[in-house]
This record gives C-alpha cells, structure tokens and sequence, in this order.
C-alpha cells in the first residue's frame, strides 16, 4: 500500500512537471508531434518506475507512413501509459471529455491535437469524429478504446458504434490491439500498483473499404472478434509477477 501511494505521488508529479512543459512546448508552431514525442516520454517513465514489463507482439502490423485507426480493449488506466509507450509514430488520441477537464494535463492533450469526445451528446460525439477525420485527411492516426470505457473483470465488453462510422467515412484500416494483463497491474477504480508484464498485441490490418454504414456491424463484430481471439490466445499464457520476470533468460 505504502509502495502504490508513494508511486502514485510520484507519477502525479511527473504528470504535472511533463504536462506543464507541452503547454510551454505548445507556443511553438506546428508543436503537435513534439508533444506527442513528450507524452510518448512521459509514458515510458511511468511504466519504469512502477516497473511494468510490456511484451509487444505483431509490431510489423503497423502501416508505418500510412495513417490508421488503432483500437484496443480496455481494462485499466495503464493502457494509456501501454499504448502511448510502444506503438511508434505520431497518432492523435480520442478520448473521453473528462480528461480534458484535468488542470495543465488537458491543456496538454489539447495542444498535442488530441480529440475530446463527449459519449453523452451525440451531436458534440459526431462533431469529434468529425475533427477526427480531418486528422486522418492530414495524414495522421487515430487511437481509441471501442469499449468506451474500462472493463472490470477483464471481459471485453459490446463496442460503441461512433469509431466505426470514421472508419467507413475515412477509408483507412483498422489496426486491432489487445492488451492483455494490464487489469492485474492497476483494476479499474483502484490505486494499487502491482509489478508485472503486460502483452500488448497489434493485429493484422483490416480493410474497411468493403463496408458502409449499412454493414457496419459486421465490421464492428469482425474486429471485436480479432481482438477477442488475441486477447484470449495470449491469456492463456499468463502474465508473469515480477519474480518469474527475474528468472527468466536474458
């Protein structure tokens, strides 16, 4: 317990301090990918110093100079720092309003281009896809949680239908991730921080260029599934406590 409070304190610190910095950084012109670059950074910082191990499988999935659409199941707040840390390249997050409500650290995520997305209201939601789309037209990727928020029993829950309509609308693949394990390193509604690996697994590209709104939830299902199968396949294995991790070979 005193561990977790210490690294919680901590990260908060280190939020506030990188934060503070992409404000400043963000009065310099075109500062997006800098930003981004930061809070690629700050992530890795975070995931070291709570000693986090991540796994990435399937990284040769990634369209390098090609814009995507990321998508990946959710269970704890440290999927952010998962993701943020090891997918390379700029992309552009869609995340909940409440997060831009954060003093200095939504600054933040407004000056790195990332896009606010209020699930409440549907007109404000499809004004963000909107935004969103003009982001892929600049050349930029997009990453989001189709569950719309985190799992807590680490069951991948129905996704939300919003991510689904860019897709169709901008033409670019999908790229589904699963993160697997990341439930028993920070549960959803909890401060406690247990050491431990975490696999993070890119799929294959899916190609949306066959679907319309019409069709839309065979895509939907179709890269649930993906998803789904990756997570339960890489599961199986387990995820390694600290200990294992300083028995295995190096």
């Amino acid at each position: 317990m005193i561990r977790s409070a210490l690294l919680v304190t901590m990260s908060v610190a280190i939020t506030g301090f990188i934060s503070f910095w992409c404000v400043i950084f963000s009065m310099i012109p075109n500062s997006e990918n800098r930003i981004h670059k930061m809070a690629n950074l700050w992530a890795k910082i975070l995931l070291l110093i709570s000693n986090t191990k991540v796994e990435v499988i399937g990284k040769e999935n990634i369209l390098h100079g090609k814009p995507q659409i990321f998508m990946a199941n959710h269970q704890s707040d440290f999927d952010i720092l998962i993701v943020l840390g090891h997918i390379p390249g700029q992309f552009r997050w869609i995340a909940k309003k409440e997060l831009f409500n954060i003093p200095v650290f939504g600054a933040a995520m407004k000056n790195a281009g990332y896009i606010e997305i209020d699930r409440h209201n549907r007109e404000k939601a499809m004004q963000s896809l909107d935004e969103a789309a003009l982001r892929i037209r600049e050349g930029k990727s997009v990453m989001t949680f189709p569950e719309g928020t985190r799992s807590r029993d680490g069951e991948i829950k129905p996704f939300k239908q919003g991510t689904f309509h860019l897709a169709i609308k901008s033409g670019v693949p999908i790229i589904p991730v699963s993160i697997v394990g990341s439930g028993q390193i920070m549960p959803k509604r909890s401060l406690t921080v247990t050491p431990g690996r975490v696999k993070l697994v890119i799929g294959k590209p899916i190609d949306v260029k066959s679907y319309g709104i019409e069709n839309r939830h065979e895509l939907i299902e179709k890269v649930r599934k993906v998803i789904m199968n990756n997570y339960d396949h890489w599961r199986e294995a387990g995820t390694a406590s600290i200990k294992d991790l300083e028995r295995e070979p190096t």
